[in-house]
């Protein structure tokens, strides 16, 4: 089911919210990806693009990485705002008001614990781990490129100053 909601901030939008059942719910749900997202890909062309080469959902590393840079050691994940809880502080509250609430807070707690297990594991056995949210990847791809070259950078550095 499909309410639509007009208010001062769409300016005249009509914007679209959904009340599911559990059912319909479920099969939205179900075709959610955990590999090969729109995120992962934008990222990995524009990787490939500047001449690097990966490894995709690396599974022989805790976690599962999306993307795995195996010369350099640094595991890339592209994480999603709302399932691995982004600007938690905010979220929580407002997943506290919405339904099914003990699901969604127990889930998303669930999902950052285990992004921390799996960075300190990642970290234990001497890999760099870097983590993106979706929409800083989806807005600013390049800048993301950016980053993890200054770090195989540093970590090239690194190997020279300590070899």
């Amino acid at each position: 089911m499909i309410d639509y909601i007009m208010d001062d901030k769409c300016k005249g939008r009509i914007m679209y919210e959904f009340t599911n059942t559990s059912e319909q719910t479920s099969k939205v749900m179900k075709k959610l990806r955990s590999k090969d997202t729109g995120i992962e890909v934008q990222l990995r062309k524009a990787l490939w693009k500047k001449g690097y080469r990966y490894r995709k959902n690396y599974a022989a590393l805790p976690g599962k990485p999306d993307i795995v840079l195996i010369k350099c050691k640094i595991a890339i994940f592209c994480d999603g705002e709302f399932f691995h809880g982004k600007d938690w502080e905010i979220l929580k509250p407002r997943l506290e008001n919405g339904k099914n609430k003990e699901y969604w807070i127990s889930k998303i707690s669930r999902n950052r614990e285990r992004d921390d297990d799996v960075n300190k594991q990642l970290l234990f056995r001497g890999w760099t781990v870097i983590r993106f949210w979706g929409d800083d990847i989806k807005k600013h791809t390049d800048e993301c490129v950016k980053v993890i070259e200054e770090v195989i950078l540093d970590l090239k550095t690194e190997d020279v100053e300590t070899g």
